[in-house]
């Protein structure tokens, strides 16, 4: 059974079991055996994506800013990747607001204006100073007091971690021959790095069953219809950017929409069940390089710095759609300014989600800085996830999406590869080098044959 077949599977058998579990009685404070089932089976996946995140990122952006050197136009190829990054993040922004205002999503939403405050806020201060790492970890701690008990949570600061990784790099590329050891040590390490990661992937459809499967039984459909028109609002944003721009920019740049998709949507489906662009990142960087033909010399670049920074459902869409809900819902009008600093934040801003499940840190930051009132984000937390699910798997379509037509343009994708049959070999382990020469031929008659084709 492929890989895409199991994780729809796996939707469906959570989707049940989610449904078996709420109907019979269990909640989010007190599961019963299959609630807590579910849920322990849930996270603990996404438990296994995170641990193995720090260790990723850190190897992933030394080894990308290393191997920039066996790429020509190295520093045009980075402009031209952050121009694409934001170019495609104000049509999304764009179209998150046109829905907004199309929809009214906070009219008419029947529920109070009292909600969960938000556990993190945003703000353009404390993103500028959160660049700054405390430690060469980028290790951070949050203590909370409840019951007269004190808990301490130890957490990595993405974005420092990422300033770390960028600083350590160029710093070896400065450095030259007496860094090559160093180098040849952290490709040897991202390399076991990305087959631990390989192994947790190959799981998803177990840590899918639990994920929706506990999803479905602590929301179930009554907290969605609630907020109805701003889930739909979300949920066609996020349709349209996936199903309609992407498509157009693909066929604008003389590329097949079919081969697109079909090579980008083993990680479109993983990112959708874990919520996540960095633990995604391995399988994204596997098929933009296998599937869509992006040099791996760039693409270890562009993948890395566009599964922290690349946030079209994060950071565009959610964003632009859920401030508009928030100034509806009190009552407050938007004029043009602020409709224009809304795509500003969200262009610029969208480092602050730092590739998790992060959006609530970027809409804090959007009203923050709109002078919206924060208690507004306590009234989408309960959804969050539902919709985190669509945001999540946008993100990712954009991130393979723009190294493809950078590299498009500047005359370095493989059109032979991109155009291939897929035949699965994205998911494939790395042959050894003694044994290359089959996978090899395999790959010269699958390009032989794309010749033809065309």
């Amino acid at each position: 059974m492929s890989f895409g077949v199991q994780i729809i599977a796996a939707l469906v058998i959570g989707l049940v079991l989610g449904l078996v579990a709420k109907y019979t009685g269990s909640t989010k404070t007190a599961p019963n055996g299959l609630g807590a089932t579910l849920q322990t089976i849930g996270s603990s996946y996404v438990s296994l994506l995170q641990t193995a995140v720090v260790p990723l990122i850190f190897t992933a952006v030394v080894s990308s800013i290393a191997n920039l050197r066996q790429v020509s136009n190295a520093a045009k190829l980075a402009w031209n990747t952050l121009l694409w990054f934001a170019i495609t993040s104000l049509i999304a922004v764009l179209i998150g607001i046109g829905l907004g205002v199309l929809f009214q999503p906070g009219s008419g939403t029947g529920i109070n204006s009292q909600g969960e405050a938000p556990g993190k806020v945003g703000s353009w201060w404390a993103f500028l100073t959160g660049l700054f790492p405390k430690n060469f970890l980028g290790l951070g701690a949050s203590t909370t007091l409840a019951d007269d008990a004190a808990t301490t949570a130890v957490n990595f600061n993405v974005l420092q971690i990422l300033v770390i990784a960028i600083a350590v790099g160029v710093a070896a590329l400065k450095v030259g021959k007496q860094a090559e050891p160093f180098l040849n040590f952290n490709a040897s390490a991202l390399a076991v790095i990305q087959k631990v990661l390989w192994w947790i992937i190959r799981i998803a459809p177990l840590g899918t069953i639990g994920l929706i499967g506990n999803a479905v039984a602590i929301y179930g459909w009554d907290t969605i219809g609630s907020l109805g028109k701003f889930t739909v609002a979300i949920y066609v944003g996020l349709a349209l950017v996936l199903f309609a721009v992407y498509p157009v920019l693909v066929r604008s740049h003389g590329l097949s929409v079919k081969q697109y998709f079909s090579g980008v949507w083993p990680a479109v489906q993983l990112a959708f069940v874990s919520r996540s662009s960095i633990g995604t990142l391995p399988l994204t960087q596997r098929v933009t390089e296998r599937n869509l033909g992006v040099p791996s010399g760039y693409a270890s670049f562009a993948l890395p710095l566009g599964a922290t920074t690349k946030m079209d459902g994060c950071a565009a869409i959610y964003p632009a759609v859920a401030a508009i809900f928030v100034a509806q819902f009190f009552g407050i009008n938007l004029d043009f300014s602020q409709y224009l600093l809304i795509a500003l934040v969200s262009v610029l801003g969208s480092a602050a989600t730092a590739g998790t499940t992060g959006a609530v840190v970027m809409l804090t930051l959007t009203l923050s800085t709109l002078g919206l009132p924060l208690a507004g984000v306590g009234l989408l937390l309960s959804i969050d996830p539902i919709l985190d699910m669509g945001r999540t798997a946008v993100n990712v379509a954009g991130q393979a999406l723009v190294p493809t037509i950078v590299a498009k343009r500047q005359g370095i994708l493989d059109e032979v590869l991109y155009n291939a049959p897929r035949t699965g070999t994205a998911f494939a382990d790395e042959a050894p080098a003694q044994d290359a020469e089959a996978p090899d031929q395999a790959s010269t008659e699958e390009r032989e044959l794309a010749r033809a084709a065309s």
